[in-house]
């Protein structure tokens, strides 16, 4: 059902019990969930641009790590309030707040007492809309940036991740490029860059507002209103815009070695997956927690448990707006990387020819379905749940819906699924000491 809320030319409508969704003229979507017995309240900002928007500017200068720079400097201040006032509205509230980029959008969160949701709303408002971006907090994040993109080069899951990234859609593509950016192109980035590229993707058409806890729907968007309106920001009308990137991005098979001062021997080995909105993905996601997914998992039990091969073994899928990537990941001593990479490829083999068994697709939906409902037991993670479906899925759907597909998923579909997926060339990236 719809209706018209206060503000002049907002459209709500219930997506399903608890949750409406309010676009305001100017394409802003306000997405909440009421939560009945709790006294705290989540609200995430959602935007439309990460990472893999960072396109090469026509004088040929490159934009890599923009999108996650720009995350740091809107904490930096606004007209109304300085860095310092930003992190103290918070914490003299006892709030939780933080940011975080990823290669499709980036996100701004707090989590607060109830009552203390207008002034969180407000506060991340103003960041949004008025960040100033100095030259002087330009030069001083820039310094902050480096130590963290050193700090990830330290992480060898970090850089193991960002390899098999590289080698599945080239190191020189927005999606295979790393996050962060490097050392060159942050040291390379100026502030007027910085500040295009936060005028040209930072659009009320491209955010998703995603508020959930103890809250009534239409006090929330009177106060987003006024929070995003200051400066003209919710001006103009347009129509919501679905993070989506451009063509389908092929993956590339092959391997690819570093070397690194490490103690073990860090590999992920996988093969191209599904991209975001594909409704297999219901029956892969089964299949990836049969083989790598927890303690009674295959390869949990056959190179832990059994042979004691390696600590840590798991398995994941990672979906883009058009690609995927399903993989295997380890960390062991150098001594048995030859063993362990064959009992990988033999459980991959086995999972193309023969599927799972009916055992595992009962104790895989169970595990799923006990997951994501224990998992959403907080506001913090209600929100998350709300501002990603609704920025990034053609069908935002509600928690039973999901508990419905997955309890759909037959072992045909299982079986298909992993037919076309694990028959395909693999992927391997390694890094050893």
């Amino acid at each position: 059902m719809s209706d018209a809320v206060s503000t002049p030319g907002a459209v709500t409508a219930e997506l399903s019990p608890g949750v409406r969704r309010t676009t305001l003229p100017s394409g802003l979507r306000v997405v909440t969930e009421e939560m009945a017995g709790v006294r705290s309240a989540a609200v995430g900002v959602w935007v439309g641009v990460g990472s893999r928007d960072e396109s090469t500017t026509v004088d040929g200068s490159s934009l890599h790590g923009c999108s996650h720079f720009l995350e740091h400097l809107l904490f930096k201040g606004t007209p109304t309030r300085s860095a310092l006032e930003i992190s103290l509205a918070l914490d003299e509230v006892g709030g939780e707040f933080n940011a975080y980029t990823a290669k499709e959008y980036t996100v701004f969160h707090a989590r607060v007492l109830d009552e203390d949701l207008p002034m969180a709303i407000d506060v991340l408002g103003d960041m949004i809309t008025s960040s100033l971006l100095t030259a002087e907090d330009v030069e001083a994040e820039r310094e902050v940036i480096l130590d963290e993109i050193a700090m990830h080069d330290d992480d060898p899951d970090d850089v193991v991740h960002n390899l098999f990234a590289a080698q599945a859609w080239g190191a020189e593509t927005p999606l295979g490029r790393g996050i962060a950016g490097t050392v060159e192109s942050i040291t390379a980035l100026s502030r007027e860059q910085i500040f295009q590229f936060y005028r040209d993707h930072y659009r009320s058409d491209a955010m998703v507002v995603a508020v959930a806890g103890n809250l009534r729907h239409d006090d929330v968007v009177a106060q987003v209103a006024a929070a995003f309106g200051a400066g003209g920001f919710l001006d103009g009308t347009s129509t919501p815009q679905l993070c989506r990137a451009g063509d389908p991005v092929a993956v590339q098979p092959g391997e690819v070695r570093v070397r690194k001062p490490f103690e073990q021997v860090n590999l992920v080995l996988g093969m191209e997956g599904l991209p975001r909105d594909d409704d297999r993905r219901f029956a892969l996601s089964i299949v990836t927690t049969a083989l790598g997914g927890g303690t009674s998992s295959r390869l949990f039990q056959e190179i832990r448990e059994r042979r004691g091969l390696a600590y840590s073994v798991y398995s994941f899928a990672s979906s883009h707006a058009e690609t995927g990537l399903v993989g295997v990941a380890l960390g062991c001593l150098p001594a048995k990387v030859d063993e362990s990479l064959a009992v990988v490829r033999e459980e991959l083999r086995r999972l193309a020819a023969d599927g799972i068994t009916e055992a595992e697709l009962a104790m895989c939906k169970g595990q799923l379905r006990g997951g994501l409902v224990l998992g959403l037991e907080d506001s913090a993670s209600r929100m998350s749940r709300l501002g990603k479906a609704e920025l990034t899925h053609a069908e935002t759907l509600s928690i039973d819906d999901v508990l419905d597909r997955i309890q759909a998923v037959t072992l045909e579909d299982c079986r298909a699924i992993t037919a076309e997926v694990f028959s395909k060339p693999e992927l391997l990236a390694v890094v050893a000491p």
